[in-house]
C-alpha cells in the first residue's frame, strides 16, 4: 500500500511540475476553465430622444413607423457589447404623440432601440413625469411587457416597493460577472403627488448608499452608477457633480457614466480610499455622454459618445476596468449626410465629405470633433 502511495505522489508531482512550466493558454483543455481569465463589455449611449420633428420624419401612416436609418450605421457597435445601455428620455404614453417639452413616444420607438441591440434602458430623467402619473404607469407597464417577451431590463422607475427592490441595484449576470447599476436623476420637470410611481433621485443619498450597500451583499463584482445630472450644454462638468462623483466612489462605485447636459463633457478617473479584494482601485467617471439621437442643433449638441467599458477578471481572480473606449459619434439631421436622421461614428467618416447632402454639416461635424474632443481628461 505504501509503495503504491508513494508512486502515486511520484505520479502527481510530475503531473504538477509539467503544469507549471506551461503557460495557462498551453494548458490541457480541462485544466483551462481554471485559469481563462473573464472578459466583459457594456456599451452606453446617452439621451435617446423623440423631438416632433423627428416623429413627423418617422411617421410612414397611422400606428406605422420608420426610425430604421437613424442607427444604421451604430448597430453592430451596438450587438457587439455583451450587455448595451441607453438613457431613454421620453415616456411611453400613447397616443397622441408629443415632442419637447413634454416627451411622448409610440411604443413602437422603444422596440426599434431594443431591436438595434439595446439590453437595458435608464428611466431615471427630469423627462420621466413629462405625461403625469399616467404616462408614467403606462411606460412602466411597456417595460414590463418587453422584460417578460424579450429579456429588457430597465431601472430608474419603479411602481412599487417590490419593483424598486428588484431593479434599485439593478443586477445582472454575463460572462461570469455580476453587474450592478445604480440609475438616478437630479430631479424631474414635472412633480407626482403620489408615492408611486417613483423615480430614483440623486438628492436622496441615503437611498443610493443603500442601494450600493444591496449591490455588496448581493455579490457585485462591478458596481456602475449611471446619474441624470449636470448643467445642460456645459462642456466641463460642474462642482456639484465633482462632489456627487466623489461621494459615489467613497460609497463604493466602480464606474460613473453620466448624461442630461445634451452634449459630452470631460472624463476623469477618481482613486478609492477603501478597497475590496477585486474590486478595481480607480473608478472611471464620463461625465456626459451628450445625445445619442435627437433633432437637437444648438452648439455642440450633435456630437456625442458611445462608450465601451471593458473588464477584465485576472488570473488572481481581480477585477480591472481596460482603458475606456470612447466612440465619438454625429448625429446628422435632415439636409446633413442625407434626408433623414443619421447616426455616425465621427472618425469613420472624416474624409469623406463628398457622402454629404449637405457639405455644411460635414464641417461642422469636424470642426465641433476637433474642439471638444480637445478637452484634457485628468485624474484625482
Amino acid at each position: 500500500m505504501k509503495n503504491l502511495l508513494t508512486i502515486s505522489l511520484l505520479l502527481l508531482s510530475a503531473s504538477l511540475s509539467v503544469s507549471a512550466q506551461l503557460r495557462p493558454d498551453e494548458l490541457q483543455s480541462e485544466y483551462r476553465p481554471l485559469f481563462r481569465p473573464d472578459t466583459l463589455s457594456i456599451c452606453f449611449i446617452g439621451d435617446v430622444m423623440l423631438h416632433q420633428a423627428q416623429i413627423d420624419r418617422a411617421r410612414l401612416s397611422e400606428g406605422n413607423w420608420d426610425f430604421s436609418p437613424w442607427f444604421e450605421y451604430l448597430e453592430d457597435r451596438l450587438r457587439a457589447a455583451d450587455v448595451t445601455i441607453a438613457n431613454m428620455e421620453f415616456t411611453l404614453p400613447g397616443a397622441p404623440y408629443s415632442g419637447y417639452p413634454c416627451f411622448g413616444a409610440p411604443d413602437q420607438y422603444a422596440q426599434w432601440v431594443a431591436d438595434c441591440g439595446v439590453d437595458i434602458f435608464l428611466a431615471a430623467n427630469n423627462h420621466i413625469f413629462d405625461k403625469g402619473t399616467a404616462g408614467a404607469v403606462r411606460t412602466l407597464e411597456k417595460y414590463r411587457e418587453m422584460e417578460a417577451a424579450r429579456g429588457i431590463r430597465f431601472t430608474g422607475l419603479s411602481g412599487d416597493g417590490n419593483e424598486y427592490s428588484r431593479t434599485n441595484p439593478l443586477i445582472f449576470t454575463v460572462n461570469g460577472f455580476r453587474i450592478a447599476l445604480v440609475n438616478f436623476t437630479y430631479g424631474t420637470n414635472a412633480s407626482l403627488k403620489k408615492d408611486w410611481p417613483k423615480v430614483n433621485r440623486m438628492s436622496d443619498k441615503d437611498e443610493i448608499r443603500a442601494a450600493v450597500e444591496r449591490a455588496e451583499r448581493l455579490g457585485a463584482d462591478l458596481i456602475i452608477a449611471l446619474p441624470h445630472w449636470g448643467e445642460e450644454f456645459k462642456l466641463k462638468h460642474s462642482k456639484d457633480q465633482e462632489k456627487m462623483a466623489d461621494f459615489l466612489v467613497g460609497a463604493g462605485v466602480d464606474a460613473i457614466i453620466g448624461t442630461h447636459p445634451h452634449v459630452v463633457q470631460d472624463t476623469t478617473s477618481i482613486s478609492r480610499s477603501i478597497l475590496h479584494r477585486g474590486r478595481v482601485p480607480r473608478a472611471p467617471v464620463v461625465y456626459s455622454l451628450g445625445n445619442s439621437v435627437s433633432n437637437m442643433s444648438a452648439p455642440n449638441t450633435q456630437l456625442e459618445l458611445l462608450v465601451n467599458l471593458r473588464i477584465a477578471r485576472d488570473y488572481g481572480g481581480f477585477i480591472k476596468i481596460l482603458p475606456v473606449e470612447l466612440v465619438w459619434l454625429w448625429c446628422s439631421r435632415p439636409g446633413g449626410f442625407r434626408d433623414n436622421y443619421t447616426v455616425i461614428p465621427v472618425k469613420d467618416f472624416i474624409g469623406k465629405s463628398k457622402l454629404w447632402s449637405g457639405k455644411f454639416d460635414y464641417d461642422n461635424m469636424v470642426d465641433t470633433f476637433k474642439r471638444v474632443s480637445g478637452a484634457q481628461s485628468g485624474e484625482k
